[in-house]
């Protein structure tokens, strides 16, 4: 039996902006299991939050294949008010960015491979900072909004994953399109039952499962 990793948690302050421009921190919550291969930095969409049951599920299983996460919130629960924000990428990938941030400064980060996990909107901004960002060796996007990052698609070159619930058909045709368009190793998986948030019995395992396996190939490979 594989013995399952000490995970460490540590609160962080990731650096970002308001809307106004102001400078103020987001909290975080970054755990490391020892000897962690990667680190994943959770990026949610609309409706969702770094401290969801379900987030922390996903989470959960990603340390089990020695990787660690970051999980924070995007937008503020004030920002999160103005549907503005929710669709404003380039302000949620600059919130990534942050992250990427605090992660390049810390000791017991700062030579990890990084992977970037995106819902909905979340995945958009994933796609733009893995775009912008050199660091970033994978991405895995859940139900994600890829049309939303079009201008972007051709410059990823990081091995991308998007996974879609088969009931899902409207957001199953904006990743077919996508996937044509993303310039570097590519797949989409198709999550048989699931809708939009994956709420059906074994479906959100499922998405750990892929994820999970998409991260361990990529990001220890970057590492070594």
């Amino acid at each position: 039996m594989t013995t399952a990793p000490t995970i460490d948690t540590i609160e962080v302050a990731i650096p970002a902006r308001a809307v106004s421009g102001a400078p103020f921190d987001i909290p975080g919550r970054l755990c490391l299991p020892e000897q962690a291969h990667g680190v994943v930095v959770f990026a949610h969409g609309s409706g969702s939050s770094g401290s969801s049951p379900r987030s922390a599920h996903v989470a959960g299983i990603l340390h089990q294949a020695w990787l660690g996460t970051l999980r924070f919130d995007l937008l503020t629960q004030q920002e999160a008010l103005d549907r503005a924000n929710v669709f404003d990428i380039g302000l949620l990938a600059d919130r990534l960015g942050g992250a990427l941030e605090v992660l390049a400064e810390r000791e017991t980060t700062c030579r990890l491979p990084v992977g970037l996990f995106g819902a909905s909107t979340g995945a958009a901004a994933a796609l733009i900072a893995a775009a912008r960002e050199a660091r970033v060796a994978a991405v895995v996007s859940r139900g994600g909004r890829p049309d939303l990052a079009e201008a972007v698609l051709a410059q990823v070159r990081v091995p991308t994953l998007l996974i879609v619930g088969a009931a899902d058909a409207s957001v199953m045709a904006l990743n077919r399109r996508a996937l044509a368009r993303l310039g570097g190793e590519k797949r989409l998986e198709v999550v048989a039952g699931a809708t939009h948030l994956f709420e059906e019995p074994g479906a959100l395992e499922e998405v750990a499962r892929l994820a999970a396996e998409w991260f361990s190939r990529h990001l220890h490979t970057r590492g070594e």
